[in-house]
């Protein structure tokens, strides 16, 4: 099948981090609009790509056409009257020289991008079948190419052409190129493929190999409880090792990751056993193995099921939500709870990674003033638009979408007539594995827990009051304990600790709200009243919290000495008093309730 709608990718400069693109639309409108996206489906933040797009041009058989710009990502092609031909060629340019997973980047080492940061899309034409051949030249000499859209084409370094359905699959198909590890694995007969560049030769591949396998079996088994097979026919994990980046996005039928180098499984020195080498990386790899499962659940939970204002993306402007508490929050909460599942992690370390997520929502002020769902609608402007004033005046719903879910489960097992596993599979059922509004959670609520819900979700969901946490958890033999919380939890603080002390959030409420310290604040010192009558006041520098908790010892009150604007100011504080953070523990005798170990070892 030949696609009327053709682009043609290159590296043309990897010094200048440029790509070459050129789209060739047959049977072209003589008014042809086109658009490149202003966000990517999963990260819910307008980027404007087209500001990397350059030198865009337009031509016919040879012959320029007219293209007016029409707004900041949109142009008009106005073929001439009397073309005869009407396949429309543009060319153009894109600078790509951001590393993340959302967008594009290029140099000498490595190429990624998404589509929607360099593929124009051709208005009326969406639903049409799209082509992407992407060119091998002496820039990319070497180097293997990956990605999850179909090949129509290809060599064995995997350059050439590929076939998408619609713009749709073109856009969620994300690109590797360069010198990558890869490997695959088969699970229900679906293969799988792992890739990772950026890494070494210190890696224990296998390891990290044998653990994905281990997630993606315990998902598919989580979804298709009946042994059927998932809804892809392959699946690739792209992962790309950096110094210190992290993040991760899914797509219908593969996902991007970034992780740390250090976060990696080591292989073993010949001085040392295999254990103690992948104990090097120790809770950075949990956490990568906790990326890894929480974007291949998405591969169900938002890909499929998914919320009914996104039954049609919109690539032009944002795209409104209130359900990302349950897209993102559920996958948060399923995420570390599935590699308990899988045999990754123990029962101690989920409880320290869920008292950790409880942590992060209870010393949050802005739970106190924004709902979980306003969280979800607001996630464009403020969730990733973080500043000095966002845990004053946001929740998480990632983190507290995950203890909603936490909620639901155990109320629902606590009651003993169903879980939330019952009503993930019974609600991806309901909707046809589409469209899915809140109105559906609550009817599946209602008809496997046997009553009502709707005062919960009004309470948690839309609500800004504490979660039930405590007397839940007690329910099912966990044990809710407090231990002593760190200074800067204390002070109502967020700092920065590299090359000096220096202020990034100051909570509301809190002493250091009190003292008029500031987001910005270099806190260069401290001053103490001399123990001595008649002495002089004691000064000391401090470039670290521990510091002001040394020089600080036994005194009630201290002045701190802050750096603001180029001026020097003195802030008094008052010395605040002990407070806990949770711990989550269970008790080593037995508890009476029969169904609470099954929530923790199905």
């Amino acid at each position: 099948m030949k696609a009327a709608i053709r682009y043609r990718v290159s590296v043309l400069d990897p010094n200048q981090h440029l790509y070459g693109v050129t789209l060739e639309i047959d049977a072209a409108a003589a008014r042809q609009r086109l658009s490149l996206p202003v966000w990517i489906p999963g990260s819910y933040l307008v980027r404007e790509f087209s500001q990397q797009l350059q030198k865009l041009q337009a031509s016919v058989d040879g012959q320029s056409v007219a293209l007016e710009q029409l707004d900041k990502n949109s142009w008009e092609a106005r073929l001439p009257a009397d073309s005869k031909k009407t396949t429309l060629q543009l060319s153009y340019e894109v600078y790509a020289f951001d590393a993340s997973v959302r967008t594009a980047f290029l140099d000498q080492q490595r190429g990624f991008f998404n589509p929607t940061s360099l593929c124009l899309r051709v208005h009326d034409r969406d639903r049409e079948p799209h082509a992407l051949e992407l060119i091998d030249n002496p820039h990319t000499a070497g180097w293997q190419a990956a990605t999850g859209m179909p090949p129509a084409k290809t060599h064995a370094r995997g350059f050439g052409r590929y076939l998408a359905r619609d713009y749709d699959e073109l856009a969620d198909s994300p690109f590797e190129l360069g010198r990558f590890w890869s490997s695959s694995f088969e699970v229900r007969g679906v293969p799988h493929r792992l890739v990772v560049s950026g890494a070494g030769d210190f890696v224990d591949y296998e390891q990290l190999l044998h653990d994905t396998q281990r997630i993606c079996e315990t998902e598919i088994a989580f979804w298709h409880p009946d042994g059927a097979a998932p809804p892809f026919t392959d699946y690739l994990l792209l992962l790309h090792a950096s110094q210190d980046g992290y993040g991760g996005l899914e797509h219908r039928n593969s996902t991007a990751l970034v992780c740390q180098r250090s976060d990696l499984p080591r292989r073993a020195a010949p001085s040392e056993t295999t254990e103690s080498a992948r104990n090097q990386a120790g809770d950075g790899y949990t956490t990568l193995l906790g990326l890894i499962s929480h974007e291949y659940f998405h591969s169900w939970n938002v890909k499929r099921l998914r919320p009914r204002e996104f039954k049609r993306y919109d690539y032009d402007r944002e795209n409104y939500t209130e359900l990302l508490w349950f897209f993102e929050g559920f996958t948060s909460y399923y995420d570390d709870l599935l590699l308990l599942r899988a045999g990754l992690i123990d029962e101690p370390t989920y409880l320290q990674l869920l008292a950790k997520t409880i942590n992060q929502v209870l010393q949050t002020p802005g739970r106190q003033i924004q709902s979980v769902a306003q969280a979800s609608f607001d996630a464009w402007v403020k969730y990733y638009r973080v500043q000095e004033n966002t845990p004053n005046a946001t929740v998480s719903y990632y983190t507290k979408g995950a203890l909603v879910a936490l909620c639901l489960d155990l109320s629902l097992r606590a009651e003993g007539h169903a879980s939330l596993d019952d009503v993930m599979l019974a609600l991806m059922s309901r909707c046809d594995a589409g469209p899915m509004r809140e109105s559906d959670l609550l009817a599946v609520l209602k008809q496997l827990g046997r009553r009502s819900y709707a005062d919960e979700l009004a309470a948690w969901v839309h609500g800004t009051g504490e979660l039930p946490l405590s007397a839940l958890l007690a329910r099912h033999g966990i044990e809710w304990q407090q231990e002593a919380a760190p200074l800067a939890q204390r002070l109502g603080l967020r700092v920065n600790e590299s090359g000096g002390l220096t202020i990034k959030n100051v909570l509301r409420g809190s002493v250091a709200e009190a003292a008029g310290l500031a987001a910005g604040d270099e806190w260069l010192g401290v001053e103490l009243p001399s123990s001595t009558p008649d002495s002089a006041i004691q000064g000391w520098r401090v470039r670290k919290l521990d510091d002001v908790a040394l020089y600080a010892s036994g005194h009630a009150e201290l002045t701190a000495l802050v750096s603001r604007d180029g001026r020097l100011l003195k802030c008094p504080l008052r010395w605040p008093e002990p407070s806990h953070s949770i711990k989550l523990q269970r008790p080593t005798a037995p508890t009476e309730a029969g169904f609470e170990r099954r929530w923790l070892q199905e």
